[in-house]
């Protein structure tokens, strides 16, 4: 709406010196502009001249203001840290923590927990949070979503949780064959030195994920379109660019900065004229007593859109832009640390590989199954998630917990994901990794035996709770969480099944932080031997 009322007054100064024009007085509308622009200075510059002032005198207030702006900064390069050392000085209770561009109060008790997935989405919202991190307005062809969930239909829930997943033994056995092969011909361009190919793991991922999303959600027609497919694997890196500098600038200037940025990143716009058509040809097939029916999200966007009033082919190009970029970040993340996690627990590959041999067929016909990888993979995801944050809500409206914390209208309220999933509390020896810490211990012992499963219960790795908050919590938990556990699996075995691996350096940093995110780093390498 600000930027709106800006192009309003714009557009209303420009007719006013057209009107001054036509009645020959040049000078009216320039020494009435001139005025307002004075008064607007000034009454601009006064709170700041205080502010400067009370800094300059006040040095108690000085030295809160720059500590406060000094930790707020750090934020953006040790988010995980700084979370985690406010949840062990809370002892429970909720906590702040301060970023350039927000403030976020995060809570972890299952009480306040709780109070925000209960909180109506016009007051805390979790689209509101996603449009501020994601900034669709430029990374998105001009996407400006509502700030409350809802407002134009929640289809592509019913998209991803319900019809991907129905479809997940259409899609897996061809999904299999495609990974191998791709595989093998990525790791065959890679460099040899002293008689091993090296790869860089990280890189090698993505491409596969971009890879596997492509096939999944449009169909291998489009996942053969070489310039979609480097332009999909680059959007993921354009959007994280624009977002983060358009979040970092001043709010006046975000409109300006974000458009030049969003003119010279053109793989959204590649993305967007490529889909655009395609979801054109399905709308009018449609009509045409649905001809040409297909098992993709595409047309399952479109088929779960609001009856009343169905989206357009731009929409659902815009709503299945939010997806991928959201399916590609995670993924790629995940199973890249689960492959770290492999080399550097090397105990896990033999029992592994046998579930994978012994079981993956029938993996491959229901989506479901391979108890043993799905632990492994949620055990690498609770010691090394994505984000250390999780449950992101913004406050449309002031809100207040039961304790008297506020949150203020910008305010985001959150849950320390990573800190909760290593409490001792919860977690017996939390930052010990036990890749089948989650597995049925019968299970266990049936297929290798000798392993601890240190957990009251055992859990999936799609599992939504209070104490495992990866996908999210309570209804907006992620609805895509079944394919996406099912893809990593694919992954994880094709690597398994097919190839021996070791890091290069073990010891290496292999990961670093930007806000509450761990990323892997991109130059960490590794050796894939194919297995006789």
């Amino acid at each position: 709406m600000e930027y709106l009322n800006q192009t309003s007054v714009q557009e209303l100064g420009h007719q006013a010196t057209v009107i001054a024009i036509k009645d020959g007085d040049l000078l009216a509308p320039v020494a009435n502009f001139m005025k307002v622009r004075t008064v607007t200075w000034i009454a601009a510059a006064i709170p700041l001249v205080l502010l400067i002032y009370r800094l300059l005198i006040d040095r108690k207030l000085q030295s809160n203001f720059l500590v406060r702006r000094y930790h707020a900064w750090r934020y953006l390069f040790s988010g995980p840290q700084i979370i985690q050392d406010a949840f062990n000085k809370a002892g429970g209770k909720p906590f702040e923590v301060l970023a350039p561009d927000n403030r976020y109060v995060f809570v972890s008790s299952l009480k306040h927990i709780k109070e925000l997935d209960s909180a109506p989405d016009t007051v805390l919202s979790l689209q509101a949070a996603s449009k501020q991190m994601l900034q669709p307005v430029y990374t998105m062809t001009g996407f400006n979503w509502f700030d409350r969930r809802g407002t134009e239909g929640v289809g592509f829930v019913r998209a991803l949780r319900t019809m991907l997943t129905a479809n997940l033994p259409q899609i897996l056995p061809d999904l299999s064959t495609i990974i191998r092969t791709r595989f093998e011909e990525i790791h065959e361009t890679h460099p040899t030195v002293d008689g091993e190919k090296q790869s860089e793991v990280y890189h090698m991922i993505v491409q596969l994920v971009v890879l596997s999303n492509a096939v999944s959600f449009f169909g291998k027609d489009l996942a053969k379109n070489e310039q979609f497919m480097v332009s999909a694997l680059a959007y993921i890196e354009h959007t994280l660019i624009c977002a983060e500098v358009v979040r970092l600038v001043p709010k006046w200037l975000a409109p300006i900065i974000g458009g030049i940025i969003a003119k010279r990143l053109h793989a959204h716009e590649i993305i967007f004229n490529t889909l655009l058509p395609v979801a054109q040809q399905r709308i009018d097939e449609k009509a045409l007593a649905d001809l040409g029916q297909q098992a993709d999200c595409i047309q399952w966007i479109m088929e779960t859109s609001p009856r009343a009033n169905p989206w357009n082919a731009k929409r659902i190009v815009h709503e299945l832009m939010a997806i991928w970029f959201g399916s590609v970040h995670a993924l790629s993340t995940t199973i890249t640390f689960a492959i770290h996690d492999l080399c550097i627990h090397p105990e896990y590959v033999a029992p592994l590989r046998q579930e994978m041999e012994e079981g993956y067929a029938d993996f491959e016909k229901t989506g479901l199954g391979l108890p043993l990888v799905d632990s492994f993979i949620k055990e690498s995801a609770r010691l090394t998630p994505v984000e250390s944050m999780s449950t992101r809500r913004h406050a449309l409206q002031p809100f207040e917990l039961s304790d008297g914390t506020k949150v203020n209208v910008g305010d985001w309220a959150c849950t320390p994901v990573r800190a909760i999933m290593t409490d001792p509390e919860t977690y017996p020896s939390p930052n010990d990794f036990n890749g089948f810490r989650f597995a049925d211990p019968s299970i266990v012992e049936e297929v290798v035996g000798g392993f601890k499963t240190p957990q009251e219960k055992p859990s999936k790795l799609t599992d939504v709770g209070s104490t495992f908050h990866v996908w999210g919590t309570g209804r907006m938990a992620c609805p895509g969480r079944f394919y996406a556990a099912a893809c990593m699996k694919v992954l994880m075995g094709q690597i398994i099944m097919n190839y021996d691996m070791k890091l290069i350096n073990p010891e290496a940093p292999r990961m670093f932080t930007w806000r509450s995110s761990m990323l892997p780093r991109p130059k960490t390498k590794m050796v894939f031997t194919p297995r006789v």
